[in-house]
């Protein structure tokens, strides 16, 4: 895979957002961009979660399906999900029918519900200072410190599914980290 690309608009993009029209779409318009919000925040952890394993891609498509499927990732919501629910999950074709993924997701939201603050500020305390660009797409870490501090911080509160590249896909995903490649013509910031 090329490190950037020069897609029929003319604009440079990182490599991987050639892919597909879904995955480009992806590129310019969320990852690496700041998000805040406790229920957006959810949302990125429980699909990076769901991810683990898979492609992006197939997050991407299916989407529509997991938003609908978990009430918008409302926090408290999917906190109240029950067994009927993981059943109702479990049989929906439209997401990932994981069990221990489905149960993490309830899991998770619960946790959230009694943290001492909020998802937000919590995520955002990981974020490390704002670094160069990656020159190329193997100058970016699958791993950090930061990510892996995340993780460790978010398994002692009781969180599942969230190792230190989970959380380090998270943190790109969210703009907590700007792995746009130096030439990408996405021009984001963090916080």
């Amino acid at each position: 895979m090329t490190t950037v690309a020069a897609a029929g608009d003319g604009r440079v993009r990182c490599g991987w957002s050639e892919a597909s029209q879904l995955y480009r779409d992806y590129h310019d318009q969320e990852w690496g961009r700041a998000l805040h919000g406790d229920d957006a925040l959810f949302e990125r952890v429980c699909l990076e979660a769901f991810q683990s394993g898979l492609a992006w891609i197939t997050i991407l498509r299916k989407r529509p399906a997991f938003r609908a499927a978990f009430e918008g990732f409302v926090i408290e919501r999917v906190a109240g999900f029950g067994e009927s629910d993981v059943a109702r999950l479990m049989a929906d074709p439209g997401i990932v029918r994981n069990s221990a993924k489905i149960h993490a997701s309830i899991h998770n939201a619960r946790i959230v519900l009694d943290l001492p603050k909020s998802l937000d500020e919590l995520l955002w305390s990981f974020a490390p200072a704002t670094g160069k660009r990656p020159r190329t797409l193997a100058d970016v870490p699958a791993v950090t410190a930061e990510s892996t501090a995340l993780a460790k911080e978010l398994k002692r509160l009781g969180f599942k599914f969230v190792g230190p590249t989970t959380a380090y896909a998270l943190m790109q995903a969210t703009g907590m980290v700007d792995d746009h490649i130096t030439d990408c013509w996405v021009n984001v910031g963090t916080v």
